[in-house]
């Protein structure tokens, strides 16, 4: 069991007996004393892909969902699907685009890594790693000397997702960045 203050983003929990991927958390903290903390979540349903939306009191608690990981790897996109391949025994499957829309902007062909989610020997959701390493490919160019300033800008990764770099980062750079938040980590290499 899974108390609603430990909730995290991407984390597998049943709810209503079937297994929901958390994929935002909202903490309420009350104003009046004695109040409860309240946890509002919204979850997918991973078999059929509908969106729920609960509030749970820190003192709530969720099971976590039993699941299995097999490490899988992206091949490629065409134009409705993303297909995948089992590391283990090399089979291959498919998800439509739209229902990994959270995760498109992170996913590079090839990619090792990734893990599919299976219940009952069927592929339910993939999990990415924590950390990418992408390329930037398009931003304004470098100012040199404005390394110390915290300043960033705008730069587009190879897969079109932006990201704040900062200012003195070029075309071509190699950079790490978070899966669960979208946000640029520091350079890469």
């Amino acid at each position: 069991m899974v108390p609603a203050k430990d909730f995290k983003r991407r984390m597998v929990v049943e709810i209503d007996g079937a297994p929901h991927m958390i994929e935002h958390i909202q903490v309420q903290t009350p104003s009046a004393r004695g109040a409860a903390t309240l946890y509002k979540i919204k979850a997918r349903n991973l078999k059929t892909k509908n969106r729920l939306e609960k509030s749970y009191r820190g003192t709530d608690s969720l099971p976590e969902s039993s699941f299995e990981r097999k490490p899988i790897q992206y091949l490629y996109r065409d134009a409705d699907e993303l297909h995948f391949m089992d590391s283990g025994d090399f089979s291959q499957f498919a998800f439509r685009a739209d229902e990994l829309a959270d995760q498109l902007p992170f996913l590079t062909e090839n990619m090792e890594g990734v893990e599919a989610l299976v219940v009952d020997d069927e592929i339910i959701a993939i999990d990415l790693p924590d950390t990418v390493e992408m390329t930037v490919a398009d931003t304004a160019p470098g100012v040199r000397g404005n390394s110390a300033t915290g300043r960033t800008k705008p730069a587009t990764l190879a897969t079109g997702h932006v990201v704040q770099v900062p200012e003195h980062m070029e075309p071509g750079a190699l950079v790490r960045v978070d899966t669960r938040t979208g946000e640029y980590l520091g350079r890469a290499g």
